[in-house]
């Protein structure tokens, strides 16, 4: 086990974030996950880290703020929180989160409302530090218990923790023999894919199929990326570790139809099943779901950029995650396994200058999965010839 989590925490700090010698390392956790935290925090100080400074996340916190706090505060969050977030980026820091639930369903009794006004722990200055490019991260998956026997309720503890690490091991591809090899290699084929998209200049994306008749705008210089990111330094970094997605940043003016989501949403500590949402003109202006649908009401609410798309992402059939036809209610692994949008916050490395006063700007950023093998995506060009770009989660390009 020791040593599992060693080279585990090993390639997340090495090639995942790609933490520097001399560099501060912020480490973002939760409760049932000091293992992997520690592994990762001697790591990063064999790698030469300066100082690791560790966060963890207790959601129960949060519940009693929910429950109790005043209704004009909710959605308060001190000053310094935005400060120490902008100063990592001054001071060229790093920074690792890990991903997975540690208390589900501890929200399910709260009122709907006021839980989708809460927008703690989310940092709405982090978009602006991932934005300039000052931070090399690197968001992964940190098994705990009760995640396992969330995503493998007919286990025991102990069965469910071993498998959910072993999936975790394999889409991080850490069974293969050189995993930075494998990643590499990945990495290139996402880069590829992501170039042919751009080349095509598409003026608009079309998914249908399953329940969803989307058709999303993109700007004139929205371009693909993929395969990994780079900080204004130079330092190369993956900022999801596993990826698997090529993504872009689409107009926000121009979004129109249904969507239905492919896979449960656990988003806020919530599960969110049957989610469909309707577009006009670049604003969700429905938003339906099997049970809590007000919670993402609530949420999209926060500012004006909340019900406008800041990302539309394609994902194929050759990643490892998908394979594994497992709900993992986690956005890191599920967002990774099927082709997804996000409502709120856009990326301004997947546009050019001259858009980028045009991308959607907003406090949130909230991704859910909307690809199927039913789901067949479609490039527009702007003279209005259809090209086949998924199909069958295959590319067609």
């Amino acid at each position: 086990m020791q040593d599992r989590l060693e080279r585990y925490a090993d390639l997340v700090v090495n090639f995942g974030a790609n933490v520097q010698p001399g560099q501060i390392l912020d480490l973002g956790s939760g409760l049932g996950k000091e293992e992997l935290t520690r592994a990762i925090t001697a790591s990063a100080y064999k790698r030469g880290a300066k100082f690791v400074d560790v966060n963890y996340w207790d959601p129960h916190l949060k519940r009693v703020r929910v429950q109790h706090a005043a209704d004009d505060v909710l959605d308060f969050v001190p000053s310094w929180y935005g400060e120490r977030t902008l100063q990592l980026g001054d001071e060229r820091a790093a920074t690792i989160l890990l991903s997975g639930p540690i208390a589900p369903h501890l929200y399910d009794d709260l009122d709907p409302e006021r839980l989708g006004r809460d927008v703690f722990p989310r940092i709405k200055e982090w978009t602006k530090v991932i934005n300039e490019r000052t931070v090399n991260w690197c968001i992964a998956p940190g098994p705990s218990e009760r995640w396992a026997q969330l995503v493998h309720p007919d286990l025991d503890a102990a069965a469910a923790l071993e498998k959910l690490w072993d999936q975790i091991l394999h889409v991080c591809r850490m069974d293969d023999g050189d995993p930075v090899a494998a990643w590499r290699e990945r990495s290139a084929a996402l880069k590829g894919v992501a170039e042919r998209l751009t080349q095509h200049r598409f003026d608009a994306i079309e998914l249908q199929g399953g329940g969803t008749d989307l058709t999303v705008g993109l700007l004139p210089t929205s371009r693909w990326v993929g395969g990994g990111e780079e900080t204004v330094d130079g330092i190369s970094h993956m900022a999801n570790l596993p990826t698997e997605e090529v993504f872009t940043t689409p107009d926000p003016d121009r979004v129109d139809g249904v969507v239905r989501a492919t896979k449960p949403l656990y988003a806020l500590g919530r599960i969110f099943d049957g989610l469909t949402v309707r577009f006009e003109a670049g604003r969700a202006v429905q938003i339906d779901a099997d049970a809590g649908a007000e919670t993402l009401r609530a949420l999209v609410a926060q500012d004006d950029g909340g019900t406008r798309l800041g990302e539309l992402a394609l994902v194929d059939r050759e990643g490892r995650i998908g394979a594994l036809d497992t709900v993992f209610y986690d956005t890191l692994l599920d967002e990774n396994a099927a082709s997804h949008i996000a409502l709120g916050s856009a990326y301004e490395a997947a546009v050019d200058t001259a858009d980028l006063d045009r991308i959607n700007r907003s406090s949130i950023h909230l991704d859910f999965m909307i690809g199927s093998d039913d789901v067949a995506v479609t490039g527009v060009t702007r003279d209005g010839a259809r090209v086949p770009v998924l199909r069958d989660s295959t590319w067609q390009l």
